[in-house]
């Protein structure tokens, strides 16, 4: 029988902080589990190797949603990274916090231990901020926070274009201010990705204390008489049981996370009931409350060259730039493919940013796994909802582990997500028909000239519009009906067990998840400590 103090489930964002935050005294034995291999694939450390890593079946779980009949039946794709460092290995390494407001309502929900205040260290303390230490931003952190070395020309056309469509500009949106529009920073060092693997993982890993094992599938959480006592978990064929003397903290991720919890008997009897899995713990909450942020792009042919397309002149331009890189560690190689964007309003009378945008230097459809799209030079925009309305579930196919889980997203059910997906394409339009952009602009692609009419707009989005990757809320905290965990990210009835991840928030944070998932992580490390130190 092999024990350790504390047994994490899931090596990503959330994963890898608390596992160096629990091992950094040498006191616990501390050991975490990962389904997928180690980081050491290229398409990793290589920033634009984000391409790559959309396709890849070894290192992303490429989950697919079942048919949304909120999006005319279709199933929605959603990468999730299945790797040392989870999603922060393969998601496009911006540094967003999302806004005050967004914590400040958390706590008004009744965890008042998550206000914008409460939570403002612990961005701090895990960020080293490349242009120095003020009231928002820390140095002494291990996640490398940079300015982009790509910052392709075209971008700068983009920023100019929004800023005459009467957006201000902004140079931190992790600021006093996040409204306005300009270069996102991303989690880099020296020109390669930073992933919570990268930063709080791997310069650990021979801690004697830590023990890191990957290519390991949890079966289910081992629990008797309501208390975590250990994990069972599958590797190569064979199975495994490792047992706990403190706690089990699930950090699988929206997704997995209440997956994991329903295989082992914690969720909604119902549900539980359809696949002959023993009820150990009635939680209603368990996969309820699924949030991502719905987005849609404008899509233009567009008459510069030094964009990302399979022509001749956009070949040179991209072996000219990758030079750069191997030489300088500068240029399209560093790219993210989305360094250029912002918050913004969509309306004035609004008090605070509702859209994001996303702009991409290539003509781009299906999660950019469409190269046909790629035959032309173009430019896209995405922009999505910030705090959309619909909900949707997470479930089951079935008791094996091995499946995926089931998950509806229901994006666009809500008829106010409906309206203001209609404004997103329309803000989308009007930014890309200003100067500079309008010049060099083609014939749009997507919608396409014809679509004008708020029904056919509409009808677009519900055939193309598709998630920006930021699923959280299927274990959400608080203590009210479909609450799985209190505000110490204890399970609600089950004793030694937290949820630690984006599962977690209760609603959804105004950008992306991976700077906030850090933090949560950081925050609770602090709290067990304090509890076990005690």
């Amino acid at each position: 029988m092999t024990a350790y103090d504390f047994i994490i489930i899931g090596g990503g964002s959330a994963g890898c902080v608390l596992a160096e935050r629990l091992s950094a005294s040498g006191k616990y034995q501390v050991c975490l589990l990962e389904a997928g291999p180690s980081d050491k694939h290229w398409s990793i450390h290589l920033p634009l190797g984000i391409i790559e890593l959309m396709k890849n079946k070894t290192l992303n779980w490429q989950f697919n949603s079942e048919q949304e009949c909120s999006q005319n039946d279709r199933s929605i794709f959603n990468p999730r990274g299945k790797v040392l460092g989870g999603s922060s290995s393969i998601n496009a390494m911006l540094y967003v916090r999302g806004q005050k407001q967004d914590y400040d309502h958390w706590a008004e929900l009744g965890n008042d231990q998550w206000s914008f205040d409460k939570v403002l260290p612990y961005f701090k303390n895990t960020e080293h901020q490349e242009r120095g230490e003020d009231d928002f931003h820390g140095v002494n952190g291990e996640l490398n926070v940079a300015d982009s070395r790509s910052k392709i020309a075209i971008g700068d056309d983009f920023i100019s274009a929004a800023h005459n469509a009467g957006y201000p500009l902004n140079d931190d949106f992790n600021g006093i201010n996040q409204e306005g529009v300009g270069y996102y920073q991303v989690t880099q060092k020296n020109g390669k990705r930073c992933s919570a693997a990268e930063a709080f993982l791997t310069p650990n890993l021979n801690r004697p204390n830590l023990t890191v094992i990957t290519d390991a599938l949890v079966q289910k959480i081992i629990i008797e008489n309501k208390q975590a006592k250990g994990v069972c978990f599958k590797r190569k064929g064979k199975t495994h049981h490792i047992f706990v003397n403190n706690e089990v903290l699930l950090s699988a991720g929206a997704f997995n996370s209440p997956q994991i919890l329903m295989l082992s008997g914690i969720g909604d009897k119902t549900e539980l009931a359809k696949h002959n899995i023993e009820v150990i713990h009635d939680l209603t909450g368990v996969g309820k409350n699924l949030q991502d942020h719905v987005d849609v792009m404008v899509v233009t042919h567009h008459k510069r060259t030094d964009v990302l397309a399979y022509r001749p002149k956009s070949s040179l331009w991209f072996i000219k730039q990758a030079l750069q890189y191997f030489t300088k560690k500068r240029g399209l190689l560093t790219s993210t493919v989305a360094e250029a964007g912002g918050f913004i309003k969509s309306s004035a009378e609004l008090k605070r940013p509702d859209l994001q945008l996303h702009f991409i230097p290539a003509a781009m459809d299906d999660h950019g796994r469409n190269n046909k799209m790629l035959l032309n030079y173009g430019v896209s925009l995405h922009t999505c909802i910030l705090r959309p309305k619909s909900r949707g579930t997470v479930t089951l196919h079935s008791n094996n582990p091995s499946c995926h889980p089931k998950i509806h997203l229901n994006m666009l059910a809500d008829e106010e997500d409906q309206k203001n997906i209609i404004r997103a394409v329309k803000v989308a339009r009007t930014i890309l028909a200003q100067s500079p952009l309008k010049e060099n602009n083609g014939q749009e692609i997507l919608p396409g000239e014809k679509i004008q009419t708020d029904e056919d707009i509409l009808t677009f989005a519900k055939n193309k519009a598709n998630t920006i990757y930021h699923p959280v809320g299927t274990c959400k905290m608080g203590n009210d009906g479909l609450a799985v965990v209190d505000q110490s990210l204890k399970v609600h009835g089950i004793e030694n067990l937290r949820v630690v991840d984006a599962s977690v928030m209760p609603t959804l944070i105004s950008g992306n998840t991976n700077a906030p998932t850090i933090m949560i992580a950081a925050k609770i490390a602090d709290d067990i400590l304090a509890k076990y130190h005690a």
